[in-house]
């Protein structure tokens, strides 16, 4: 009666590693394509259209939102799912602390072109921070990245390799894997996953200030990664390393008031340009 079982089991083990193979950037990336509604023609607040190109020539779109007066200037990178346009509010908040604000697809999303992939979005990230500096007029370290959940991996692994003038993290996780884990729990995730994005490996390398985010009730990453991810920051020290926790939170929640006065806080303890 066993042996049946165990076949079964056998069976069903090597469909998942199939289908992960096959389908793994389709259950990771969910991007929404550019579909000419008005969420595309936002309203009332100045900004940009900026086409450019990723290392490979792969075409990215982006909007700035240049502020008069900047006290900062912020390269956004938004979650795994949607487009741009889903962060419009961000921008207009973003704003109203002074900054200048960068918002772009990586490929796939929106108006870039191509298709999403661990290496691509990577490589879009880091040509949107050179087009930002260009767009700004400043060098690159004098930008602050601002990544949320997918995003977040996005971000470290700029501020990692390069450093930034500021990293700042909402609803981020440790690497993918745990992710994957927490939805399911009974497959070795770990070995299934091509895509990585590990920033609890690379965080350590990042000593600039950070300010971290998450809700406790943060149904796809359980805000145990989060802090985890915080506590791995090990190069950086004392007040420029701070944490808000949102009581309640969930992973797609807005972020509260309270939460940009911290990060307003933030941005006077930042070092000078």
């Amino acid at each position: 009666m066993l042996w049946p079982f165990g076949r079964l089991l056998v069976l069903v083990t090597v469909g998942v590693v199939c289908i992960v193979a096959v389908f793994e950037e389709y259950l990771i990336f969910h991007p929404r394509k550019y579909d000419g509604s008005d969420a595309w023609r936002p309203g009332r607040i100045d900004f940009e259209e900026v086409i450019f190109c990723s290392a490979d020539g792969t075409g990215l779109h982006a909007w700035y939102f240049p502020h008069p007066d900047p006290r900062v200037h912020i390269l956004h990178c938004h979650g795994n799912a949607g487009n741009i346009t889903g962060r419009l509010g961000v921008a207009r908040q973003l704003m109203n602390l002074g900054a200048s604000v960068f918002l772009f697809d990586y490929r796939g999303y929106g108006r870039s072109e191509g298709k999403p992939t661990e290496h691509g979005v990577l490589a879009d990230a880091r040509a949107a921070r050179g087009e930002l500096a260009r767009q700004a007029g400043i060098k690159e370290s004098q930008i602050v990245l601002l990544g949320r959940s997918l995003g977040g991996a996005v971000a470290v692994d700029l501020a990692a390799k390069d450093g930034a003038r500021g990293l700042i993290l909402e609803s981020t996780f440790t690497d993918l894997a745990d992710v994957a884990r927490v939805r399911f729990p009974f497959f070795p995730t770990r070995w299934l996953l091509r895509s990585r994005f590990d920033s609890i490996d690379k965080i350590v390398a990042y000593d600039g200030p950070l300010l971290q985010y998450h809700g406790t009730n943060d149904e796809i990453v359980p805000i145990e990664l989060g802090r985890r991810l915080f506590a791995a920051a090990s190069g950086v020290e004392g007040e420029q390393k701070e944490i808000f926790v949102k009581p309640g939170g969930g992973h797609n929640e807005q972020s509260p008031p309270e939460y940009y006065e911290v990060m307003g806080r933030f941005f006077d303890r930042l070092p000078g340009t």
